[in-house]
């Protein structure tokens, strides 16, 4: 699990291969992701916009950005946590994403962004 706190906001990313989804023959694999935003600070806020950049090992890199994350804008209380699951495809066995989210504090209406910690993806058997 990778993790990064900014701001009072920690963000744990998990992965996994999807090999039932994916074609090696293809050059195309699927991978899961599973991310826990908890809110760790004293005020309330909102998420309201994500920016990912992926990097294929093939070298292509991609950047997506657009609102919110899996079409939620979540609105986290002090202590209240918000967990969403998502997929990214490869045309290799490896590759990383890292990224940020924009968040609004809900008590003074200012905006910051947090860090979503690069996490790898990798196919299982390119680690024997």
């Amino acid at each position: 699990m990778n993790t990064a706190i900014t701001q009072g906001i920690q963000v744990s990313v998990v992965t996994r291969f999807e090999p039932s989804h994916s074609n090696p023959q293809a050059k195309m694999f699927i991978f899961s992701y599973r991310i826990r935003i908890e809110n760790k600070g004293e005020n309330t806020v909102q998420l309201l916009r994500r920016h990912w950049i992926i990097y294929d090992t093939n070298g292509e890199i991609r950047e997506v950005e657009g609102p919110g994350v899996v079409g939620e804008t979540p609105t986290l209380k002090p202590g209240e946590s918000y967990e969403y699951a998502s997929a990214c495809d490869l045309n290799s066995t490896m590759g990383s994403m890292e990224g940020e989210y924009m968040m609004e504090n809900k008590d003074d209406e200012q905006f910051f962004q947090v860090v979503v910690p690069n996490f790898r993806m990798e196919v299982p058997w390119i680690l024997n």
